[in-house]
């Protein structure tokens, strides 16, 4: 239930100006001496604007400093799922068990809290656990904590108590260093004054300023040329000025961690996900008597025939006094009884997998748990592109070669170039053909890859029909597992919200492990009213390219025509007689 942690996020990549200095030195500050300088930590502005980047590079340096540092990524969404998996399971405390083994725990948007008093409260304990135990805490948010609503008071004083910093706009220094970063980093020449007519364009935030400077990269490949000074506004746009933040915040300071007792190392060793239902029971020690070490022996022998890892019973065997047996015993049942139900639902699923030793090792469930999903992944093949369109099918104009030229670069280089890619354009553009052709494509190129394709009605179907269901944690790693991701007319989700909760946090995952995301809309990214602003943001952090109206294309492309040739045009599916282009009144036949 943690996100993965991106190593390329550190400090040394991170551009720090006068719109985030007080965050970037703070955040050094805990990186250096987690516990020991601003606990907790709270950092907060508007979507892409580098809060993540921050707290993963705290997150990078610490272990840097200290290998052994157990830390913990995650954020108010991926905490509150977590809770509730762990209430389902019938073991609620397995989920405060989890987040307490962390030396530094990070949150990452903790506005997602909002409204759900249960979460709520199992944080706030868990939060006061760490803190006694001197552990640093880190969190996030789109807002300063006094402006989440409908949040517990006791949690808002936890969240405030150290250091609250925001991180704003970046300046204009701060998006032409960024510029200059970035430029770098992907090898790519600019003639001068390009970079610094970018920056004097008031972006809100990092993503979508590097999504203009992959738009003006794409355009200098598709010219041949370099981009001019003079180009950049009409190729860019014209920008509307971000509102200011400003910061506030109080000082606290942690103190140092305790070590876990000995004896609870030697039956759990540090780092070992058991799911936390044998805490309770270490920290007490019953009476030193013989007949317990015969009831574990005994417990040991049975579940060993019946095919079972037994460590954790042997551990216990082996100590110097007597834990709560019968609590020991019970919990190990539960443990069992949690696997067969995972090797049931496996089996059903996969006949192959009946049997495995995944499922025999209650201190491993999460393995266990891991192969249900990818069982259920490929048990629901993901929706394909359609057969019929392919990259040689695309015809080339005027207007669509910086598209096909992105198309073929993202071919070339998925997850990697640009990403996400997203075409807009009107109706009848071709922007589904195309986007089913690099479906198509992807899998021609490697039939190993896993490629959805599928509309965004489509999408918001599934996700209701996975809600009726209670499917939906089977829903979401059907798409997870996605090598290629394809959205088709995502202005389909303009006002709903839940789904493009979904979509955010299917994106950040898919992303992270290199897929490649490809969209289309009939309107430019920041035209998406209705949209969230963090969606918005990491749509425009790629590529984002314009498709012309394809009657205009098509009109070209007739009078270019060689007399006699076939003309495939109502053929194309997307069409009806109201559509058709208006040569003059002339009546366009199959043949001319």
């Amino acid at each position: 239930m943690t996100s993965a942690l991106d190593r390329k996020l550190r400090f040394d990549t991170f551009v720090v100006g006068g719109s985030n200095r007080l965050a970037a030195s703070a955040a050094r500050a805990v990186a250096d001496a987690p516990g020991q300088a601003y606990n907790p930590l709270f950092v907060y502005g508007e979507s892409g604007r580098g809060k993540t980047h921050l707290v993963a590079a705290i997150a990078n340096r610490a272990q840097e400093n200290q290998p052994d540092l157990r830390v913990l990524f995650s954020s108010g969404e991926e905490v509150a799922e977590h809770l509730h998996q762990s209430i389902a399971s019938g073991q609620p405390q397995r989920f405060l068990e989890h987040y307490q083994q962390a030396d530094l725990l990070i949150l990452d948007d903790v506005q997602f809290l909002t409204g759900q008093r249960e979460t709520q409260s199992e944080l706030l304990r868990l939060l006061n656990v760490l803190m006694r135990a001197g552990q640093q805490l880190v969190f996030t948010s789109d807002r300063q904590p006094a402006d989440i609503p409908d949040v517990d008071q006791r949690l808002l004083s936890r969240l405030s108590g150290g250091l609250v910093v925001d991180v704003g706009s970046p300046d204009f220094e701060m998006r032409l260093a960024i510029l200059r970063n970035v430029a770098v980093e992907r090898r790519t020449d600019f003639a001068s004054g390009v970079l610094d007519e970018v920056a004097r364009l008031p972006f809100a935030n990092v993503r979508e300023l590097k999504g203009a400077l992959n738009k003006l990269s794409a355009y200098q490949q598709l010219e041949g040329q370099p981009v001019k000074a003079d180009d950049v506004r009409a190729i860019v746009g014209e920008r509307s000025t971000a509102p200011a933040t400003t910061p506030g915040g109080s000082l606290a300071v942690g103190t140092r961690s305790s070590p876990l007792p000995g004896r609870i190392e030697a039956i759990i060793p540090a780092g070992t996900d058991y799911e936390g239902f044998l805490a309770d029971v270490l920290n007490e020690v019953e009476s030193r008597v013989e007949p317990w070490r015969v009831k574990l022996g005994d417990a040991i022998a049975h579940w060993r025939q019946m095919g079972y890892v037994v460590r954790v019973l042997e551990r216990a065997v082996a100590l110097p006094t007597a834990p709560d047996v019968d609590g020991l015993l019970n919990a190990y049942g539960v443990a069992v009884e949690r696997l067969r139900q995972l090797e049931h639902h496996a089996g059903s699923l996969d006949a192959s997998l009946r049997g495995h030793a995944a499922f025999r090792n209650p201190e491993a469930i999460p393995a266990a748990q891991a192969l249900v999903q990818e069982a259920i992944a490929a048990a629901l093949p993901l929706p394909a592109p359609s057969p019929v369109f392919t990259r040689e099918s695309l015809q080339i104009s005027t207007g669509n070669q910086l598209a096909l030229r992105a198309v073929d670069a993202v071919l070339e280089e998925p997850g990697r170039r640009y990403n996400p890619l997203l075409l807009h354009g009107p109706s009848g553009s071709g922007k589904s053909h195309t986007v089913h052709a690099i479906g198509n494509a992807m899998k021609q190129a490697d039939g190993r890859r896993a490629v959805a394709c599928l509309s965004a009605g489509t999408f918001v179907e599934e996700f209701v029909a996975a809600m009726q269901e209670g499917g939906v944690e089977r829903w979401r790693a059907r798409y997870r597992a996605a090598d290629v991701f394809i959205l088709d007319d995502i202005q389909e989700l303009v006002g709903k919200e839940r789904t493009q909760d979904e979509l955010f946090h299917l994106f950040n995952h898919l992303v992270n492990r290199g897929s490649q995301v490809v969209l289309t809309s009939d309107r430019i990214p920041r035209d998406l009213n209705g949209f969230a602003d963090r969606l918005r943001s990491r749509f425009e952090g790629g590529l984002v390219v314009a498709l012309p109206a394809r009657e205009r294309v098509r009109v070209e492309q007739l009078v270019a025509r060689a007399p006699g040739e076939l003309d495939r045009f109502y053929e194309d599916r997307e069409k009806t007689m109201w559509e058709w282009p208006d040569l003059g009144s002339r009546l366009i036949e199959e043949y001319r």
